[in-house]
């Protein structure tokens, strides 16, 4: 038998008293006469045996009323089965797991719900204990002080479900900070209330926990069932132009171990039910579900991905959002100023496109990184400054497209080409110069997908313009037309994130009729298209930080994310036209940001809309096991783990292990037994 609070011990010293008391009776007699002495002698004798007999009696029931007071105060009790057992003076700080896969049920009841249900017991083994941490994946300011166990149980009601997962690694090193601050000097005790999911737990082998302390994990969890969750969604072609088809693709996972059939998907599309797809997704597979869609109206789309999945709901609408028809910023930079002025005329006349024209010995190179195509016609000698400034624009995911001028300096392009991937550039000499005809294009090549009707289709077979190529290049990339003697007139490349298109001859009526004729003007609204960088549909939370490309006049400006009435200024860094956000925390914001949309604002003025989500790693419902658990943490004796037990179950199982059996309440009860047995004596035994 062991004691709580030994130092109460000393208080048997107070059985001194009834001792004393029952030795040392300082009590005189009076001495009577009577006429029958004898009689009154014999009398005397059986009195004072009697009496004798009553005072032993008396005292030892004080004594022993007193021991068992003393006893009930120091609170003994009976060691537990493991050799670490939990030393109730000590800080205990539990870590409830409020995340969203505690959403999950066994039973009918959530994982969340059966874990305060076994905490509100294990609150009941320390209700005299005032050293209570309770820790959630808020991260919140109160939960770094110490509390009794009612104030604990208050808390039960206010805490939901948290947008932020938190690693295992996260949560101790903050329950070792509360204690570090508190410390008294008593070894303290560890718990998790966890489901303990794969996807969020990090790396527990590399969890070194203090020897010092107790840590008691106790997983709260059923076998992993179906759920189904929208892993991307992305677009077939980035540039979305309004009132014409467009295809979504939704790809779409299931983390159980069953198939899910005949899932059925919304698309939405500001707030209207635009289409609908079904899938069925393989066992801890996944599938891609097509939408064809088309908007009316350009500027900015909310997109929402819905479909029904019980009993995890949390993860079954998935946002983003499409851009209509984005402004399409054209940089033309011209060496020789031909009349036809068809670049001008192609692309200045479209409110789709935003064109300016530089001659080659006036641009501002810093406007490249601006820009969305940078279009090089007729320059002779691209080189210096401006020719390193268009090679770090394509690596960066824009898009060049080179005419040659008349007479090219062959020498000058292969250096800017060379390093961008494009070899074995020649010009070719006037005199071998004729128009050769061009040959029909590939239909089944994607660049010329909705590009033409049908009946000019049909009429490119027929009539294709002719051309004299200026230059010749060795087969690189993609030909998008060639000449019917095999040699390519306009080919793609692709370059780092960018791309190239490179022309055969220079726009002008000697090298060709290219620039009149009907193929003219989609090639190059087709080439604008694509240059268009592709968007992200869709950001997550724990993306930090998240680049947006935007414009940048004010370089000082703050940055806001604004969703409905509510603000955010997140931390952020403007590099160039990049802008770098860093989305707050749940214990940054307070409450959390839910998923939904959100405007970015800059001086009262919406610059864009993004949508955000959380992050699909709380959809894999897949469980570290009791098993698991015990291998991992198997050289670290200070850590136990309780297999999945009955609620009623387990704070019996916790005392019989950890906390031994208290003995108190029976010293108590023995002391007022004692009492009652003194009470006893003085009043009926005469």
């Amino acid at each position: 038998m062991s004691f709580l609070f030994p130092s109460f011990l000393w208080g048997l010293l107070a059985i001194s008293v009834p001792i004393a008391i029952h030795i040392f009776n300082f009590r005189k007699t009076k001495r009577v006469f009577f006429t029958n002495v004898a009689f009154l002698k014999a009398v005397e004798t059986q009195t004072r045996s009697i009496r004798k007999i009553k005072h032993w009696l008396i005292m030892a029931a004080r004594i022993l009323a007193i021991t068992c007071l003393v006893f009930a105060f120091a609170q003994p009790f009976l060691p537990g089965k493991n050799n670490g057992s939990v030393e109730r003076k000590g800080i205990t700080s539990i870590y409830l797991d409020n995340s969203f896969s505690m959403q999950n049920e066994s039973n009918n009841k959530r994982y969340l719900d059966i874990a305060t249900t076994r905490l509100n017991e294990l609150l009941g083994l320390f209700k005299n204990a005032t050293s209570l941490q309770l820790v959630t994946n808020d991260f919140s300011a109160t939960e770094q002080g110490l509390y009794p166990a009612e104030k604990i149980r208050d808390r039960f009601t206010t805490i939901g479900l948290s947008h932020t997962p938190r690693t295992f690694e996260q949560v101790y090193k903050r329950q070792e900070n509360l204690v570090s601050k508190y410390q008294n000097g008593s070894k303290n005790q560890f718990f998790w209330f966890s489901d303990f999911q794969k996807s969020t737990s990090g790396d527990l082998a590399k969890l070194k926990t203090d020897s010092v302390n107790q840590l008691f994990l106790v997983p709260v969890q059923a076998v992993a069932e179906k759920n189904i969750f929208v892993d991307s969604v992305w677009l077939s072609n980035p540039f979305i132009r309004e009132l014409q088809n467009n295809i979504l693709f939704v790809k779409v996972s299931n983390s159980g171990s069953a198939e899910a059939k005949k899932i059925v998907l919304k698309l939405s599309l500001d707030n209207t039910q635009s289409s609908t797809a079904s899938v069925n997704v393989p066992a801890n597979g996944s599938a891609i579900a097509r939408f064809n869609f088309n908007l009316k109206g350009k500027g900015f789309k909310q997109g929402r991905i819905t479909f029904d999945d019980f009993p995890v709901t949390f993860d079954n609408d998935y946002y983003f959002v499409l851009n209509a028809s984005p402004l399409i910023r054209i940089l033309h930079i011209y060496g020789q100023k031909f009349e036809g002025n068809y670049i001008n005329n192609v692309y200045a006349n479209d409110s789709l496109f935003a064109l300016q024209s530089f001659a080659a010995q006036n641009i501002d190179p810093g406007l490249i990184k601006n820009s969305d195509m940078v279009l090089l016609e007729g320059v002779e000698q691209p080189s210096g400054t401006l020719a390193s400034e268009i090679q770090d624009f394509v690596r960066k995911g824009g898009s060049l497209t080179v005419i040659p001028p008349s007479t090219p300096n062959a020498g000058s392009y292969n250096a800017l080409l060379q390093n961008l991937g494009i070899n074995g550039l020649n010009a070719e000499k006037p005199a071998n110069r004729e128009l050769i005809s061009i040959a029909a294009p590939d239909r089944n090549n994607p660049f010329f997908s909705d590009v033409f009707e049908e009946s000019i289709r049909q009429e490119l077979n027929l009539n294709l313009p002719s051309t004299s190529p200026a230059w010749t290049w060795s087969s690189a990339g993609q030909p998008l037309l060639a000449l019917r003697s095999g040699q390519p007139y306009l080919s793609q490349m692709s370059s780092g994130k960018g791309k190239i298109y490179l022309f055969a001859s220079p726009l002008i009526p000697e090298f060709g009729s290219m620039a009149q004729h009907a193929i003219f003007v989609p090639i190059m609204y087709k080439m604008a298209a694509l240059s268009v960088r592709a968007q992200r549909t869709a950001f997550t939370f724990d993306e930090n930080p998240i680049v947006l490309t935007v414009n940048t006049e004010a370089q000082n400006s703050v940055y806001k994310l604004r969703r409905n009435k509510a603000e955010v200024i997140p931390v952020q860094k403007l590099v160039g036209n990049q802008l770098l956000l860093e989305i707050p925390q749940g214990d940054q914001t307070g409450n959390g940001l839910d998923a939904g949309y959100f405007e970015l604002v800059k001086d009262n003025k919406v610059e864009q809309l993004l949508a955000l989500n959380h992050n699909n790693a709380e959809s894999k419902l897949v469980y570290f096991s009791p098993t698991d658990l015990r291998n991992i943490f198997s050289g670290q004796k200070n850590v136990q783990i309780f297999d999945k037990i009955d609620d009623d179950a387990f704070a019996q199982e916790f005392q019989q292990q950890n906390l031994g059996t208290s003995l108190w309440k029976y010293f108590l009860y023995g002391a007022l037994f004692f009492l009652l047995v003194e009470i006893g004596l003085i009043r009926f035994m005469k």
